[in-house]
């Protein structure tokens, strides 16, 4: 349990709260959500507790076997649970393209885009799509994901009259970046990567998105929401690529977050009456939280969205 487990925000809820505290008495009978990488820590956890809440959870993962263990070990506990698995390689855009035409066949709501896939801290490689690994898995991927299943979700909120939200997870490492923030004309620069800072950078972008995503659904009068958060630094396997990173967290882990408290943010987003209407923030511990400087630059967001676009259609 960590210090800052003390100290209870505006919300009614602390760094210490867990999933199934944040989510207590939220009947999510109805709901439809996709979580992605949901086969192991929090992205498993916010699968389960969303089941628990009775919403009907699609896990999107890039391993099926691996899916199915969590869903057989999800209902085996929550004998009514509903979950499905579909396939899904967030830092292919192939593979994120394929998802969006199965999803949409199915002719499947969606409520819920809960988006928790995420790399830390590889040594520079790129993506099937060539693009720096952790830009494509971090954001790329979820920004084609996100744009792609929109239709879905403004129809499900149409028809069912219910909120959708949007669940972008970021860090609190988006703050140390390169210069500028997203360095547009470096992206898959091996010469002047640093595994920290390009983590930090796939880390900013994606609350950028979320930021400028906001304003058009806004614009649109469309009834969804989108924020982003940083779950906390818990002790899971997204450090195991080493690191400053990993040895933090191995020397820390006395102090650091477990995966029931990691996952409450997520579920607080995605669940939580207190955040009707919310969109275009930024939480942590299950309380409203303030980004970097960068972060809240519109012009930046804008920039990223228009380079994205660009980015994704030659792809």
């Amino acid at each position: 349990m960590t210090w800052i487990s003390i100290f209870t925000g505006k919300s009614g809820y602390a760094a210490s709260s867990t999933a199934e505290d944040v989510t207590k008495g939220i009947d999510g009978t109805g709901l439809t959500a996709i979580v992605t990488g949901a086969t192991s820590g929090i992205g498993l956890e916010t699968a389960r507790v969303l089941a628990l809440r009775g919403v009907h959870v699609v896990i999107a993962v890039r391993n099926v076997e691996s899916g199915n263990k969590v869903k057989f070990s999800i209902v085996e506990k929550i004998p009514n649970a509903k979950i499905d698995v579909m396939e899904l390689d967030i830092s292919s855009l192939e593979s994120v393209r394929k998802f969006v035409s199965q999803y949409c066949a199915k002719g499947l709501p969606l409520n819920i885009l809960i988006l928790n896939a995420g790399i830390m801290t590889p040594p520079f490689s790129l993506s099937k799509d060539n693009i720096e690994l952790q830009f494509a898995t971090n954001y790329v991927g979820n920004f084609v994901l996100t744009n792609s299943l929109l239709d879905t979700m403004k129809k499900t909120a149409s028809e069912s009259g219910k909120e959708g939200r949007i669940v972008m997870l970021s860090s609190e490492v988006h703050k140390v970046t390169y210069n500028g923030g997203i360095w547009f004309d470096k992206i898959n620069d091996e010469k002047s990567y640093s595994a920290l800072k390009a983590y930090g950078q796939s880390k900013l972008a994606p609350i950028l998105y979320i930021n400028e995503l906001t304003r058009r659904l806004q614009e649109e009068g469309v009834n969804i929401t989108a924020n982003s958060l940083h779950p906390g630094v818990i002790n899971t396997n997204l450090a195991r690529h080493g690191g400053f990173f990993a040895m933090f967290v191995n020397a820390a882990k006395s102090f650091l977050k477990n995966i029931p408290q990691g996952a409450a943010t997520t579920c607080y987003v995605a669940l939580h009456p207190q955040l009707k209407g919310i969109s275009g923030q930024y939480f942590a511990d299950s309380n409203l939280s303030k980004a970097s400087g960068y972060a809240q630059d519109p012009e930046l967001a804008k920039k990223l969205w228009d380079f994205t676009v660009k980015l994704t259609q030659s792809k």
